[in-house]
C-alpha cells in the first residue's frame, strides 16, 4: 500500500524533546492517525525517530525535511518507514533512489512547479510532496496540475489547516494532505497527549465536501 493510501492526514511534528516521542506517537495512533513525518529540523530528530520505531509498533514512522543526501541514509537506519524532502535537486534524488531502492522505503520529494513535477516524473515518479502547499497556489494549482498529469498523486504540505483539508482531499491526484496543526505547541509543552489524540481523531475522520 501506498504511504499516501493509509490515513488522510500526516501529522508533521517537530520534536524539541525526545523525552515527548514515544506518548506524541501513541496519542496519534491511538486518534486513528498512524502515519507520522518526524522533522529533521532539531538534535532530537533522529533518536526520537528510533524510540517511536522502537515502542509504537503501530506507528508508520518516516522522516521530514531530508535536505542532504547523508539524511536519506541516516534516517532509515534509525529506523525510518519513508522519507520527505521539501524539494528536489538532482544529487538528493540520486541519494533518495539509491537508498530507497536498497531499503525499500519509499520518499515523497517536494515538489512546488509543474516543471519540477515533469522532472521527477521524467524519473519514473508519480508520488510526490506539494510544498509549500497554499503559498504555492493550494487546491486550484494541484486542480490545473491534474489535466495535463493525471498519473501524478501529491501529498500537500504547508499552511493547510482542519478546515481547508478537505477541499484537497476531494481532489483525484490528492491520496492525503500534511498538517502541523494536530500537535500544538502548547499541548506538547504541558504534556496534553489527551488533546493531541482527540486533534489526531477528528482528523482520521474528515469527510470529503
Amino acid at each position: 500500500m501506498s504511504i499516501l493510501d493509509i490515513a488522510p492526514v500526516i501529522p508533521v511534528v517537530v520534536i524539541e524533546d525526545v523525552e515527548t516521542a514515544v506518548p506524541l506517537a501513541r496519542a496519534l495512533v491511538a486518534g486513528g492517525l498512524p502515519v507520522i513525518e518526524v522533522t529533521l529540523r532539531t538534535p532530537a530528530a533522529l533518536e526520537s525517530i528510533r524510540r517511536i520505531a522502537a515502542e509504537v509498533p503501530d506507528a508508520v514512522i518516516g522522516a521530514g525535511t531530508i535536505l542532504v543526501p547523508g539524511d536519506a541514509a541516516k534516517a532509515v537506519a534509525a529506523g525510518s518507514r519513508f522519507l520527505v524532502s521539501p524539494g528536489s535537486t538532482p544529487s538528493l534524488i540520486d541519494a533518495l533512489i539509491d537508498t530507497t531502492g536498497a531499503s525499500g522505503v519509499p520518499f515523497l520529494p517536494g515538489v512546488a512547479t509543474a516543471s519540477e513535477v515533469l522532472g521527477l516524473y521524467e524519473r519514473g515518479l508519480r508520488e510526490m510532496k506539494f510544498f509549500p502547499a497554499e503559498a504555492a497556489g493550494g487546491v486550484p494549482y494541484l486542480k490545473a496540475l491534474g489535466g495535463p498529469l493525471p498519473g501524478v498523486r501529491f501529498c500537500p504540505t504547508g499552511g493547510i489547516r482542519r478546515e481547508t483539508a478537505c477541499d484537497y482531499l476531494a481532489l483525484p491526484n490528492v491520496g492525503c494532505v500534511g498538517g502541523t496543526w494536530l500537535t500544538p505547541a502548547d499541548a506538547l509543552a504541558t504534556g496534553d497527549y489527551a488533546r493531541i489524540e482527540k486533534l489526531a481523531g477528528e482528523a482520521a475522520a474528515l469527510q470529503l465536501p
